[in-house]
């Protein structure tokens, strides 16, 4: 049974979706068999997560007497502790942690919190020699430590600022003041995901674990789209719109293609037709302009039926540039049209779909600050149409 002072502990680590993907990585990175987190106070060592493949017998919430463990020191001292042939080294031969456990290779990395609060560590062993001497070993081991440590911070951030929401929900600022901190906090621990597996990448060779890295990098990427939607929107709420930077750009046509090969290379199995017929320079944000595209593409393969096509269509006309973004699927519901481009309505309205509901919001948003407007046909025989209109300078080529 688990010591309920723990729980917490325990829970917390357990909602670090990357954690499982970081305990394989270590034991390929390192060649051994076991990997784990640990919570290590001043008197308890408890396992936290655990990858285990020699039976070395933790679970989640397992403990191990605290003075057996290396752990008890590296709290006092705060450094890593690295061996990969106890029995050949000239201290850790006559040291009692190898001795009472079998070990022979073992390496353990400190997680230290943002305050300075001693959590716990990233721990590996093996009953049999490994070779740890590559200083790119210690490195990585140390930023997926540093990785959970701020995955740590940002649960103890969202469950404070959690706690202020409820105890000033009267102030109707407040939501968007948390959205936007909770945004900014995210962003750190993002690009540790990312350098991390950018590194793993240059590491490896095999197709299960590129295959992992990938799905890291895919998953950073989405939640890097989610996060800049709230900034977008705590920034739009707070500040009177989402601002644009409007310049002549000639090449927006390039931009928006390299939009939609993006969206394609991260849904491989969308059939994607477009047609783009872009003047030479346009007086745009051609940023936000690819944001519009992105988010109106993602919410028809989001919403839109699998077995159809998606159209991207961009054209002049007259004096305005035209963004239409059309798929087939189930018409949208008369009652959800009126607030389709407000914030969180998908959610509200119990709609099905991921995210939170900022996509339509900021296309309309963007489109507004471009002196444009966006509007929606959707019926069952045609499909659901977004459209983007807004004025441009035309410099015909």
């Amino acid at each position: 049974m688990t010591h309920p002072d723990f729980t917490t502990d325990i829970n917390a680590i357990g909602n670090i979706e990357a954690v499982p993907v970081i305990l394989s990585m270590v034991k390929h990175l390192t060649g051994m068999r076991f990997a784990a987190v640990a919570r290590v106070t001043e008197a308890k060592w408890v396992a936290c997560a655990v990858d285990d493949s020699i039976d070395f017998g933790l679970k989640p919430g397992g403990e191990l007497v605290l003075e057996s463990t290396i752990c008890h020191e590296i709290r006092q001292h705060r450094k890593p502790v690295i061996f990969g042939h106890a029995s050949q080294h000239p201290i850790f031969s006559l040291h009692h942690t190898p001795r009472t456990y079998g070990l022979e290779s073992y390496i353990s990395v400190p997680i230290v919190q943002a305050n300075g609060d001693f959590f716990g560590t990233l721990c590996a062993i093996d009953s049999i020699p490994a070779n740890l001497d590559e200083p790119a070993i210690a490195k990585t081991l140390t930023l997926f430590a540093q990785l959970i440590a701020m995955s740590l911070d940002s649960q103890t951030h969202l469950e404070i600022t959690k706690e202020a929401l409820l105890a000033a929900q009267e102030h109707g600022r407040l939501r968007e003041q948390f959205v936007a901190v909770l945004g900014h906090d995210l962003r750190t621990p993002l690009s540790a995901i990312r350098m991390s597996a950018d590194l793993l990448e240059t590491k490896v060779e095999d197709k299960r674990s590129l295959g992992l890295i990938s799905a890291i990098r895919n998953s950073s990427t989405r939640m890097g789209v989610l996060i800049e939607n709230v900034l977008d929107f705590a920034r739009g709420r707070m500040g009177g719109g989402i601002p644009v930077k409007r310049q002549l750009v000639d090449d927006l046509g390039r931009t928006v293609k390299l939009t939609l090969e993006e969206i394609q290379a991260s849904h491989p199995n969308l059939q994607l037709i477009h047609s783009l017929d872009v003047p030479g320079a346009i007086y745009c944000d051609a940023l936000r302009i690819s944001q519009l595209v992105s988010n109106l593409l993602g919410n028809a393969v989001t919403h839109g039926s699998s077995a159809a096509p998606v159209s991207v269509r961009v054209y002049p006309e007259a004096d305005e540039l035209v963004i239409s973004v059309a798929n087939q699927g189930p018409p949208i519901s008369p009652a959800l049209m009126p607030l389709l481009f407000e914030p969180f309505t998908r959610a509200e309205a119990g709609q099905r779909g991921e995210g939170l509901g900022l996509g339509l919001y900021i296309a309309a948003q963007i489109t507004t600050a471009h002196n444009g407007n966006l509007s929606v046909t959707s019926t069952l025989e045609s499909g659901t149409c977004f459209t983007a209109r807004f004025p441009a300078r035309f410099k015909w080529g």
